[in-house]
């Protein structure tokens, strides 16, 4: 009988001590939740703050949790938690290279096709088997096994599976021009990215083009880029070529105190780019090509449709999916995202478009019991400032993660700030978190939102961080 209750004593004396150690938990929250909804940095914004128990899903706080808000990039573990589900941690995409035509004595007659899939990580940089000259040489090994010395025919980047509109409705077009704004091709090529290299000088007067990283002699550049003072950061952006002219502004400023002296770009065409390559590639080591460089679009404006593979010498993979959403959160990158985004379209069966993907995620959440109303998505990444999301719905998902056999990838994913494991978003006026603490052995899980704030980044990220302290 003295057994029973000294183990009853213990249970109750746990259970008070769990209870006195949440009430706590939740004094502090509310103390810092309000501090900062009444900040003057949030004098005309709105505050979202969710905390859950990670194993439980219980709420341990709640402020203004179904409030839809702009996530910025912390919308990325939505898609990325989604793909995970939906693709599976060991998915790889697929890129096609072949020919159209026939091959007599060594000397195709027809085309070479690169047959884009989506695959975010072709020419990448983070990989060895992803880089330039792996896939470069990849294809001219291709070329040689299949006994081909001569092309009478066309290098092409067949960006074509996607349909037209590579960029999201709603991204605004001060970003298009910039690497991180770069449109989600069927055919990607090094990120979809280069680097202009800028010749600055003293305050005040013009900044000219030095050249670019690679060179891309089938654009032009136009820079009413001008020096400003110290301190005063990068604010050069590249405008994309409109029409069907090949001429990129840059407009801004860009400080005297700047060490990189570069602005990164976005391609304009990325399929046109690697057909590009290659044509050098293969001219420079003595195959001969008669035809041209082309893509889908290249060839579009000019009335042709872009033909079929009919043979294929080597088909490309990508690294798996873990490894391509660890660089998805770890830097933030849009253009994964909003690959990832389309992947999850094409695997619902849909036409492979950003809007696809967006209503397969939002069906796929909504038959785990989320309001899909609290899912308002432009895109995959965060970019648009018309995302809207709340933090409850944020957390539930990350929540649902906490039992997958493929967490620890998606764990390992979260870059670490203030000593916490959690992926950041921002935009303009917006900063948001979302990610894991352990609080007194106790595991959370948690999502944070500011919108419409005022004054610097740098104070309301300090701010926030004073919020989330109290989840040490």
């Amino acid at each position: 009988m003295k057994s029973r209750l000294r183990v009853l004593f213990s249970l109750l004396l746990l259970t008070a001590t769990q209870t006195w150690a949440q009430n706590t938990l939740q004094q502090k929250l509310t103390t810092a939740f309000n501090r900062l909804q009444t900040d003057e940095q949030c004098r005309y914004g709105t505050v979202s703050l969710t905390v859950l128990d990670a194993k439980t899903g219980e709420q341990v706080f709640a402020g203004n949790p179904n409030v839809g808000l702009a996530p910025g990039s912390t919308l990325k573990t939505v898609t990325t938690i989604t793909a995970f589900n939906v693709l599976s941690k060991d998915f790889k995409y697929q890129t096609p290279f072949g020919y159209n035509g026939t091959i007599s004595d060594g000397v195709l007659n027809g085309d070479i096709i690169i047959r884009g899939n989506g695959d975010p990580t072709l020419g990448s940089w983070r990989w060895e088997n992803t880089t330039q000259s792996y896939v470069l040489n990849a294809f001219v090994a291709a070329l040689k096994k299949a006994g081909i010395k001569k092309i009478n025919g066309r290098i092409i980047g067949d960006d074509s599976q996607y349909g037209t509109q590579s960029i999201p409705d709603g991204w605004i077009w001060q970003d298009l021009g910039t690497y991180y704004g770069a449109g989600a091709t069927a055919l990607c090529w090094h990120e979809n990215q280069f680097d202009i290299n800028l010749k600055t000088g003293p305050v005040g007067s013009a900044i000219k083009v030095a050249g670019t990283t690679p060179t891309v002699p089938y654009l032009t550049f136009k820079s009413e880029l001008v020096n400003a003072t110290a301190g005063t950061g990068d604010n050069a952006y590249p405008y994309l070529p409109t029409g069907l002219t090949n001429i990129m502004y840059l407009r801004g400023t860009y400080a005297v105190d700047q060490t990189k002296k570069l602005v990164s770009a976005a391609y304009p065409d990325p399929a046109y780019d690697i057909a590009f390559r290659l044509l050098d590639t293969l001219r420079r080591l003595g195959i001969m090509v008669t035809g041209t460089s082309e893509s889908s679009l290249s060839l579009a404006n000019k009335g042709l449709q872009t033909p079929p593979i009919t043979t294929t010498l080597t088909t490309l993979l990508s690294p798996s999916l873990s490894q391509m959403i660890y660089w998805t959160n770890r830097k933030s990158l849009n253009l994964y995202a909003e690959e990832l985004l389309k992947a999850i379209a094409a695997k619902s069966g849909a036409a492979v478009t950003t809007p696809n993907g967006i209503t397969a995620i939002q069906n796929f959440w909504k038959a785990r019991g989320i309001d899909i109303n609290s899912i308002d998505m432009i895109d995959g990444c965060g970019l648009s400032p018309e995302d809207r999301i709340t933090t409850l719905t944020v957390a539930t998902i990350m929540q649902s993660a906490k039992k997958e056999a493929w967490f620890p990838d998606f764990f390992e994913s979260l870059p670490i700030y203030n000593d916490i494991h959690m992926k950041s978003g921002s935009i303009h006026n917006v900063q948001c978190y979302t990610g894991y603490q352990t609080h007194q052995g106790r595991e959370l899980v948690f999502s944070i939102m500011v919108n419409n704030y005022n004054g610097p980044g740098k104070a309301i990220r300090e701010k926030i961080f004073r919020v989330l302290d109290e989840l040490k």
